[in-house]
């Protein structure tokens, strides 16, 4: 958290990450923080920002989205915005429901960015690259490419095989979600923003509708469509 973010304007912003178009948001860890934003009754300006942008947000001492700017307070990283807004604003729905579900929130954290994601990636690596702005493919390309070590395109796994690995990521959250209504149990906290973030960013905007991989009538669909009804990237 810093405190060095000088703005005539000292209403919540949000720097979020975009593709070429400026409402085409796709990052999951985005997401989470626009659903906190919700559950907490507060509404922020959305700033568009991309990967090459850099100096947009060098003010944070970073260089990744999410950037929340709450009047001289920046905060950066998902997981820090939601534990600085439940204590910035008690008063508001809590995000966690106490130390144990703050420990259950962050267990979800974890899986989801170990497990969930790259199985996600796998199946929609070359539909995010198709939707970034043209300043940003080379960038996205050549940093993920040295990541896994390999193009793009190898990394990208034929549909059947990479819906298959994504079924099996997903087998415990589809049953515990047969059990109860939500992740954190009778209402939606943080921990299922976590996972909704992923959803909205990667499954229902990239390829469902291709691969024969649909969420709509799951109850992981059900949680979409109470938690945030009309997200889109």
């Amino acid at each position: 958290m810093r405190h060095c973010y000088d703005t005539e304007d000292m209403a919540l912003k949000l720097f979020d990450l975009a593709g070429a178009e400026d409402n085409r948001g796709f990052s999951p860890y985005c997401w989470r923080v626009k659903m906190a934003l919700r559950h907490k009754n507060l509404s922020a300006e959305t700033v568009p920002w991309r990967f090459t942008e850099k100096d947009a947000i060098a003010f944070s001492g970073q260089q990744l989205v999410p950037v929340l700017v709450d009047g001289e307070t920046v905060v950066s990283d998902s997981w820090e915005i939601a534990r600085y807004l439940e204590r910035k604003y008690k008063d508001e729905p809590s995000l966690f429901g106490g130390a144990s579900g703050e420990g259950t929130a962050l267990f979800v954290k974890f899986w989801c960015e170990d497990m969930l994601h790259p199985a996600m990636m796998h199946t929609i690596v070359t539909d995010i690259y198709a939707r970034l702005h043209d300043k940003d493919k080379t960038y996205f390309r050549e940093t993920r490419e040295a990541r896994w070590g390999c193009s793009l395109e190898s990394f990208a796994l034929p549909p059947a095989e990479s819906v298959s690995l994504l079924r099996i990521a997903l087998a415990p959250l589809r049953a515990m979600l047969q059990r109860q209504p939500f992740i954190a149990g009778a209402q939606p906290m943080f921990a299922d923003y976590i996972v909704l973030g992923a959803f909205d960013v990667v499954v229902e905007a990239a390829r469902a509708r291709r691969s024969g991989l649909s969420v709509a009538r799951t109850p992981i669909g059900r949680l979409r469509r109470i938690c945030a009804p009309g997200c889109r990237i």
